[in-house]
């Protein structure tokens, strides 16, 4: 009988992730679009050279993210770089098409030689509902559908469907076929309990969006994911979580430097959906052990890092290391750091 325990892992995972934020250059002015995503592809180059296992490009259509199309600047990457595993972060899959969805990701498997691991999720934003002609009032339709589509075609097989959303499926090959059994595939779940289930049902791993409030509180979202898993006789999955995070030579100059570029980006995002404006006590609260923020030392992170995974039970932990108008070489210097200095850090104090 399969546990609702957490799976025991032997070694830390580490990811980093970003949206391709809209940054600022040296003259204080915001880079073209096209500038931000050739600057993208640096990192990505960077942090597979320094062993970052996983990197990540967000999936938005709004000027202050720029990657709308994901899967092609995974293949950019995956054509420049050599280990590292290739995610989105998220693809928004309730407005995509899943079985297209499939197909673009199998192609960056193949040019990447398997690398491709692609996070699912709704979205936290809900702009491609309009862009694309689909209907909010559909929100938790459209996912649970595609999410069942695409447990058939993650394993390469003919697809047998039929819904509401979708025009019905029977015995569909899909292709490029997959040069693997299956192509590892993660729900990203930001707040929904109802996401983690599917998770669970649907067999896939589980990737939780911690952005604000004490990580503690996904202890929750853990346990229900594993405790569903064993219901429908499933073995524990594995589950990661990601965070926003930047890493300078002190706590001091971590927090100056991002505070005010986070501020801002919480401040424009926060006229949209109504929230005041961020203060920044509340910023350095986010900072502190109890807090979703990831910033600060290189020591100062680590620490952190070792004690949130271990409360939560988790094997791996992802960096969203963007944060809105930051420049781009304080990105490559805050993952320099991340790769060099935190993640060794990390496996020292957890063999302590």
């Amino acid at each position: 009988m399969p546990s609702d325990s957490p799976p025991q892992v032997e070694k830390m995972e580490f990811g980093v992730h970003t949206f391709g934020d809209a940054t600022i250059g040296d003259s204080g002015q915001r880079l073209h679009d096209a500038e931000v995503i050739r600057n993208v592809l640096d990192e990505a180059v960077l942090a597979d050279r320094l062993g970052i296992d996983c990197f990540g490009v967000g999936e938005h259509h709004r000027p202050d993210f720029i990657i709308s199309a994901p899967e092609t600047m995974l293949a950019g990457i995956a054509a420049k770089t050599e280990k590292v595993r290739l995610n989105t972060a998220v693809t928004v899959l309730s407005t995509d098409d899943p079985v297209r969805v499939y197909e673009r990701f199998a192609t960056v498997d193949a040019i990447s030689n398997g690398r491709a691991e692609p996070i699912l999720g709704r979205g936290s934003f809900t702009e491609s509902y309009p862009l694309f002609g689909f209907d909010l009032g559909d929100y938790d339709d459209l996912f649970e559908e595609r999410l069942q589509i695409f447990a058939q075609l993650r394993d390469g097989g003919p697809v047998t469907w039929q819904g509401r959303t979708r025009a019905p499926l029977s015995d569909q090959q899909v292709y490029p076929r997959l040069a693997r059994a299956r192509m590892k595939s993660w729900v990203g779940v930001g707040g929904s309990l109802d996401s983690v289930i599917r998770a669970a049902r649907y067999d896939f791993p589980l990737m939780l969006a911690i952005i604000g409030g004490s990580p503690s509180r996904f202890s929750t979202f853990v346990d229900l994911y594993h405790q569903t898993r064993s219901q429908f006789d499933l073995p524990a999955g594995e589950v990661a979580i990601h965070c926003p995070g930047f890493i300078a030579d002190s706590d001091e100059e971590a927090r100056k430097t991002v505070w005010p570029h986070h501020q801002a980006m919480f401040a424009r995002i926060g006229r949209e959906r109504g929230w005041p404006a961020m203060r920044y006590d509340q910023f350095e609260h986010g900072s502190s052990p109890d807090g979703a923020l990831f910033v600060g030392s290189p020591e100062t992170v680590a620490r952190k890092i070792v004690a949130v995974t271990d409360e939560l039970g988790v094997h791996r932990f992802d960096m969203k290391y963007s944060n809105g108008t930051l420049p781009h070489e304080d990105c490559m210097e805050s993952l320099r750091l991340f790769a060099t200095e935190v993640i060794p850090r990390v496996r020292e104090l957890r063999e302590e």
